[in-house]
């Protein structure tokens, strides 16, 4: 309790002191007094009222949500009846709703549209924020109430979801470090608030290196082999950064896919190239080695204080995976056939380029390119071609359709809704008999106040209130192409996928039917959560499905059949390159997980030996490399990554529940909503898999979808 009075009393001066720094200042003096984040938001639905909250309103309603959170957590700790369910475990569930709010927003514009005042807010608040969730979890006289309730569940007759908040109530308190001497507490403290701080920096790092990387062409010879589409972007992009007669290319995926798929100009292709992958790796102020190495230092220490050997370990307790051993397990049987037939399309690839007379050797800078021109000879097929069929407005209304179809949803648009940037557009999504099942926004376009590639978060999820259904807001993320001129947004099929995936994301939010909100929507184990996304996927692409939503831009005819086909006969062509660029990516993130002493070596060294144990071979990166590998080291995929191939065994299996009866067979989507989407957390994940599939996964489907078997 000694610490805890002492937190208290430190964020009080520390308030008391901001307070008065401010006097001064009328305007922000007003802001203090008036600060929407107190309120309840007098928007649409209750949404947040993005153009009226400043940096001083989430600063203050840090401080104020802390200082109510505690005096709740006072209330409970003090509560002289004995422990029961309610006045504990579901209390503690429904304290702090002032910080939590501020903070779900806050993170998310952190996020989706970052500025400098709240990066630097980021960084005060997330030591004072650490230190809260740890005087919580660490509070003795708390823990011993659930801990009475814990030991007494079996005679409590709770139902399926107060029995798995309790369990995972009990959970988080033991590995938030309840059982701890406070030696070892104060030790947890440290280190937790540490990698909050280290967290932001890296992520900040990233999109600092990012946005400082522009490649300007002058000269128009340089442009040679680069679609139209993309000349225009970065023509506007030139135009944008007042370099008249120019044209700016950057690493944000619409601009640099391309670029390394189309560029004749192989020297600006490397440069293209070894910008991304040199991100936080430029021994500048943005480096970020450093911060990897104490991140896992950091995270192994705390591990070994919870009684774990590794980070890995301590992470993966609480996933299907269960242990390192069995990601690696995966892992190792995927690999191997994976790499070999990277190997055999390296070897395609380069008797290409030998053809052509390049007289080069393939480099990682190469490949897209060699790779999009065998894909043309072999298939006919050019992924150019698909572009002018995939406008994001026609393949948006084509994802509506499938969940129509599928779940009977209906999407309207609702300009009256605020929203946090001009191009993000907010959607109603109601049931088939016209009930409001909850609020979609779309964030499409890169800007430099985004990070880079694609995410489904929540603003607010679902949960219920005083008896009644609060319906979540929820919002998907991406960096598409953007429109030029009078040419709309179009996509490439990378894109398609990931809108689809996301949407994925977005259902398990939004068709969430839980009471609790800690396990609402997509609170499910890491290698789970993903399934739901994943399978979405698989719509994108099945001929009756593009036949509603691909339609050529400008004149409006249907895809023709006979590209649908090439399409699909390529679908499997370069498979051996994404698969092992991506477990490579989840082979490095495992090493550095499951280190047993702390971590003072070479981090491009340690990069370098994990890369040659599983046979990498010099031509293909790691989809992630350490220095910008935000799912890690930024996000929350430490120990994780694997989860994408993880969870596509189950949504090939998922899917193919759909294939035995009918694409949008209603009673096969109706038990999907009902076993898995509606569920959120509330049941184990492979119990939710086998409710719905009646048996436990087979990879079957994922073998023959890779060409593994």
């Amino acid at each position: 309790m000694f610490n805890r009075v002492l937190l208290v009393a430190a964020i009080t001066a520390f308030s008391l002191l901001s307070y008065a720094s401010q006097k001064n200042d009328n305007d922000k003096d007003n802001r203090m007094k008036h600060n929407v984040l107190l309120e309840k938001f007098d928007t649409p639905y209750g949404v947040p009222p993005f153009d009226r909250i400043t940096v001083a309103d989430f600063k203050k309603a840090f401080y104020k949500g802390i200082e109510l959170h505690n005096k709740e957590i006072e209330q409970i700790v003090n509560n002289q009846e004995a422990p029961t369910f309610e006045n504990t475990v579901e209390q503690l569930e429904y304290s702090g709703k002032i910080l939590h709010r501020a903070h779900m927003i806050f993170e998310n514009l952190l996020s989706a549209n970052t500025n400098d005042g709240l990066q630097k807010l980021a960084k005060e608040i997330a030591p004072e924020l650490s230190a809260h969730a740890d005087g919580i979890y660490m509070n003795d006289k708390l823990f011993r109430r659930i801990k009475e309730v814990y030991d007494n569940k079996e005679h409590l007759n709770l139902d399926k979801e107060q029995q798995m908040l309790l369990d995972k109530t009990y959970k988080h308190f033991v590995r938030g470090g309840a059982l701890l001497s406070e030696e070892d507490k104060e030790k947890l403290r440290e280190i937790n608030s540490r990698l909050k701080v280290l967290s932001l920096r890296f992520g900040d790092n990233v999109l600092a290196d990012n946005n400082n990387f522009k490649l300007v062409i002058t000269d128009k010879k340089d442009l040679a082999g680069l679609p139209e589409s993309l000349r225009q972007a970065a023509k506007k992009g030139a135009e944008e950064a007042g370099k008249s007669g120019a044209w700016v290319f950057t690493l944000d995926k619409p601009s640099l896919i391309p670029f390394l798929q189309y560029s004749e100009n192989r020297a600006l292709r490397e440069k293209m190239f070894k910008g991304y992958i040199m991100r936080g790796d430029n021994n500048n102020e943005h480096d970020n080695k450093e911060i990897v190495r104490e991140m896992v230092t950091l995270r192994l220490q705390k591990a070994n204080l919870l009684g774990f050997k590794t980070a890995a370990g301590y992470i993966l307790q609480e996933t299907m995976a269960k242990t390192p051993e069995n990601v690696f397990e995966l892992l190792d049987e995927i690999t191997p056939p994976s790499i070999k037939m990277a190997e055999k399309e390296r070897i395609e690839l380069q008797k290409l380029a030998d053809a052509e007379g390049a007289d080069i050797k393939i480099k990682p800078w190469d490949w897209w390119y060699y790779t999009e021109k065998l894909r043309n000879k072999k298939y006919a097929f050019d992924d150019e071609a698909l572009r002018p069929y995939f406008a994001l407005e026609n393949v948006k209304k084509g994802l509506f359709e499938v969940y129509h179809k599928l779940y009977g949803l209906k999407f309207i648009k609702n300009n009256e809704i605020p929203v946090y940037q001009k191009d993000v557009e907010a959607y109603e999504v109601h049931e088939a008999d016209g009930k409001l099942t909850g609020i979609l926004y779309f964030d499409f376009f890169p800007r430099p106040s985004k990070r880079g590639g694609a995410w489904m978060t929540a603003y607010r999820k679902q949960h219920y209130e005083n008896g009644k259904n609060v319906i979540p807001v929820i919002s998907i993320t991406t960096n598409f192409t953007k429109p030029t001129g009078a040419k709309p947004s179009l996509l490439n099929l990378d894109e398609v996928l990931t809108l689809f995936h996301e949407s994925g994301h977005a259902m398990h939010g939004l068709l969430s039917d839980c009471k609790y909100e800690s396990l609402s929507g997509t609170s499910v184990p890491r290698d789970f959560v993903e399934m739901p996304s994943q399978v979405m996927e698989n719509w994108a692409t099945e001929p009756e499905v593009l036949k509603t939503y691909a339609f050529h831009y400008k004149t409006g005819k249907i895809i023709p059949a006979g590209l649908i086909e090439k399409m699909e006969a390529a679908k499997n062509f370069n498979q051996g390159f994404a698969l092992t660029e991506y477990l490579a990516a989840s082979y490095l993130d495992m090493d550095w997980h499951t280190i047993t002493q702390p971590f003072t070596g070479d981090v491009n060294e340690f990069e370098k030996e994990a890369m040659d144990k599983i046979g990498l071979i010099p031509e293909i990166v790691p989809r992630y490399r350490s220095t910008y590998f935000q799912h890690i080291f930024a996000g929350g995929y430490a120990a994780g990554y694997y989860s994408y191939v993880w969870a596509e065994i189950l949504d090939a299996d998922v899917f193919q529940a759909f294939k035995e009866t009918s694409l949008f067979d209603k009673e096969t989507a109706e038990r999907f909503r009902k076993e898995i989407l509606s569920k959120g957390g509330t049941e184990d994940a492979m119990k939710m898999f086998v409710n719905f599939r009646g048996r436990e996964p087979d990879p079957e489907a994922y073998m023959k979808r890779k060409g593994l078997e």
